[in-house]
C-alpha cells in the first residue's frame, strides 16, 4: 500500500486522483486522522497537511505525525508530496521534511523528481523548468510566499538538507528502469541520498515508477505518483471501493480564490468578464478577517440566485499585492485574509451552499479548516488535477493556483456541472 504525504490540500487531491485515475482505492483525509480512524478497503491513502509555508520545526512534526499514522496502517512504501515548482519557505521545508522522513524510515537513497509534463513542468540534468523557461525566469521568481530563483534543483535541496543530492540524467532513464536502479545504486554508494530524476514525458515517469518501487521513500510531484501507480499494475478500480458519483449533485454554488498565480489572476478575470456577481475583499481597506467576512456575507445576501454562482477573491496582480504586502506585511496579509476565506466559506455553507470551488492551496487549506472536513471521497476531474471531493453534504473543487484552464472557475460553478 502506498501512503502519501502532502505539503498542502491541493496538492493532496492532485496525488490523489493520480493514483486513483491509475486503479488504486484511494482514501483522502485532511490532517492526520485520529487515531482508531475507520476506512474502507484500500489502496492507497493521501493525507493532506498545511506543511509548504509552515515554520520548519511544525512541519517536520507533522509530516512525522502523518509518517506513524501511515505505518501503524500497513503502509509499505511512503510518497512526500511536494509542488510540482518545487516550492517551500527561502528556509526551505522540503529538504528538513525530507531529512526527517528519510531518517525515520532509515531509507538510505531517496528518489524524486517534480516533473509533471501535463502541466508544463520539466526536470532536464537536474534543471526544472516551467513551460520552455527555466522555473527562476518564471512567474514563480515573485511568488509571494515561495519565490523560486533558482533551477538547480540538486543546489535548491542541498542548501535546506543535511545530505547530498545528485541526478539521474534523462539518457539514463530512457535506458529504463534497469538503467535507473543501476545509477540509483551509483549514486548510493557515492553517498548521495536524494537522487533528482529527470522526466520531461509521461514514459519517463513511468519508467522511474517501475523503477522506484521498492524504495521505502519516494517524493515529487503527482507525476511520479502517477508512474508508481503504474507499476503497482492493480488494473481497474475494485468493486469494494464503491465508484463515486459520476456527475457533481446539483446545489448552490460559490467561489472562493485567494491565489495570487498567473493562472487563477485569468480564472477570476474570466468570471467576472462573464458578467458573474464579484466581491473583492480588500485588506488595505479594513485589515481585520472578521469584518472582511462580515461584509462578504452582507454581499453575498443580496445577490440574487438568477445572476449566477458569485464570486468572493482576494487575488491580486503583483504589483498590488507588493503594496498589500509592504503596508501589512507578507505573513499578518496572509494570515489576515486566509482567516477571512475561511470565515466566509463558513458561512456561506450555513447559507445553503453545497457546491463551493476554492482557487489556491492556502485558500484550499483555510476553507478544509473552517469547515471541519475531514475527508472524502475522490470523485471525477473538473480539470487534469482538480477533482471533485464528495463529503456527505458538501462538493469540494480544491484547485492549485496554477492548474485548470481560463474558464475553470466558470465552468466549475455554473448551476449544471458535468
Amino acid at each position: 500500500m502506498i501512503g502519501a504525504i502532502a505539503d498542502d490540500v491541493t496538492g493532496a487531491t492532485d496525488v490523489a486522483v493520480a493514483l486513483h485515475r491509475h486503479g488504486l482505492r484511494t482514501l483522502l483525509f485532511f490532517g492526520t486522522p485520529a487515531a482508531g480512524t475507520g476506512s474502507t478497503p484500500h489502496d492507497a491513502v493521501v493525507i493532506a497537511l498545511k506543511t509548504r509555508t509552515a515554520p520548519r520545526e511544525r512541519a517536520v512534526e507533522q509530516s512525522l505525525a502523518a509518517l506513524d499514522w501511515l505505518r501503524a496502517h500497513g503502509v509499505g512504501q511512503v510518497y512526500f508530496k511536494y509542488c510540482s515548482t518545487f516550492d517551500s519557505t527561502p528556509d526551505g521545508n522540503i529538504g528538513p521534511v525530507l531529512d526527517a522522513l528519510a531518517d525515520a524510515l532509515d531509507a538510505p537513497l531517496v528518489a524524486m523528481t517534480p516533473s509533471s509534463p501535463e502541466h508544463g513542468r520539466t526536470q532536464y540534468l537536474g534543471y526544472l523548468f516551467a513551460g520552455e523557461r527555466l522555473l527562476s525566469e518564471s512567474h514563480m521568481r515573485d511568488h509571494p510566499l515561495t519565490p523560486m530563483t533558482d533551477s538547480y534543483l540538486p543546489r535548491v535541496l542541498e542548501a535546506q538538507s543535511a545530505y547530498r543530492a545528485g541526478v539521474v540524467p534523462l539518457e539514463t532513464v530512457r535506458g529504463g528502469p534497469a538503467a535507473i536502479g543501476r545509477r540509483l545504486e551509483l549514486l548510493r554508494r557515492e553517498g548521495v541520498r536524494y537522487a533528482l530524476v529527470d522526466a520531461v514525458e509521461d514514459g519517463d515517469l513511468a519508467a522511474a515508477g517501475q523503477a522506484l518501487g521498492g524504495l521505502r521513500l519516494v517524493a515529487g510531484a503527482a507525476g511520479l505518483a502517477a508512474g508508481l501507480a503504474l507499476a503497482h499494475e492493480v488494473g481497474k478500480i475494485h468493486e469494494a471501493a464503491g465508484d463515486p458519483p459520476a456527475h457533481v449533485p446539483a446545489g448552490r454554488a460559490a467561489v472562493l480564490a485567494g491565489s495570487c498565480s498567473a493562472r487563477t489572476l485569468e480564472q477570476v478575470r474570466a468570471v467576472i468578464e462573464h458578467g458573474r456577481p464579484a466581491h473583492r475583499l480588500d485588506a488595505l481597506a479594513e485589515p481585520d478577517p472578521e469584518a472582511l467576512a462580515a461584509n462578504a456575507l452582507a454581499w453575498y445576501d443580496a445577490q440574487r440566485p438568477e445572476d449566477g454562482a458569485p464570486l468572493i477573491y482576494s487575488s491580486l496582480p503583483p504589483a498590488e499585492l507588493r503594496e498589500v504586502q509592504r503596508v501589512l506585511g507578507r505573513e499578518r496579509s496572509a494570515g489576515l485574509l486566509e482567516s477571512a476565506l475561511g470565515r466566509i466559506a463558513r458561512g456561506l455553507v450555513e447559507r445553503g451552499v453545497t457546491r463551493l470551488v476554492a482557487a489556491g492551496g492556502e485558500t484550499s487549506g483555510a476553507v478544509v479548516r473552517a469547515l471541519g472536513v475531514t475527508g472524502g471521497v475522490i470523485g471525477p476531474e473538473a480539470a487534469r488535477g482538480v477533482p471533485w471531493i464528495f463529503t456527505p453534504s458538501l462538493s469540494l473543487l480544491l484547485k492549485s493556483g496554477n492548474f485548470g484552464e481560463p474558464g475553470l472557475l466558470l465552468d466549475a460553478s455554473r448551476s449544471e456541472t458535468p
